[in-house]
């Protein structure tokens, strides 16, 4: 299966953040790569995979990086692909600096960016970017937000059934029970 999306992080200590746009892209089967390449440790490796990103068959990447946060805007400079970036939460300042330092791309560079340590949003753009063409992923990023629906609208009757008390005890339990079973 022809890779669509190539996902990158700037260090393997951001692969545990990353690996929930994996696993959306996995739910909806999409291909994808997951690369570790840094703008400031490989950056002939990492313009090099920028530049021949398109024409390997990628249609959207997606970038992972902390502190700094250069990768996504390095990555976008050297494509005409989609870029969306992950700002990763860094010990200091709780990732808002990776977040601002990936928001605030030049003119010309754009970075779709989703919040600190939110991968799965970064998964799930990436299948709606590329559901604009293919209607398959169209009908499978449907599917995924009428499942999403559905989960609310079960769990609003189960709290308008239980009353909101009774429901966050009965929620509490389950997730102590199943931290018991681990």
């Amino acid at each position: 299966m022809k890779k669509l999306v190539g996902i990158l992080m700037g260090s393997d200590t951001d692969l545990e953040v990353v690996s929930e746009a994996a696993k959306i892209l996995d739910e909806l089967q999409i291909s994808y790569e997951i690369s570790v390449l840094s703008t400031h440790r490989a950056p002939e490796e990492t313009a090099k995979y920028a530049k021949l990103a398109k024409g390997k068959g990628l249609k959207v990447l997606i970038a992972a990086a902390g502190g700094a946060a250069a990768l996504p805007g390095s990555v976008a400079s050297q494509t005409t692909l989609p870029v969306i970036g992950i700002p990763i939460k860094a010990k200091s300042l709780d990732g808002i600096d990776s977040l601002l330092s990936i928001s605030q791309m030049p003119p010309g560079v754009p970075v779709a960016t989703v919040g600190v340590n939110a991968a799965k949003n970064a998964g799930i753009l990436a299948a709606q970017i590329l559901a604009l063409s293919d209607t398959k992923i169209a009908g499978k990023v449907e599917d995924y937000k009428e499942k999403l629906r559905h989960e609310v609208l079960s769990k609003n009757s189960k709290i308008q059934k239980l009353g909101w008390d009774k429901y966050l005890k009965d929620k509490t339990a389950t997730t102590e029970g199943t931290e018991n079973r681990t």
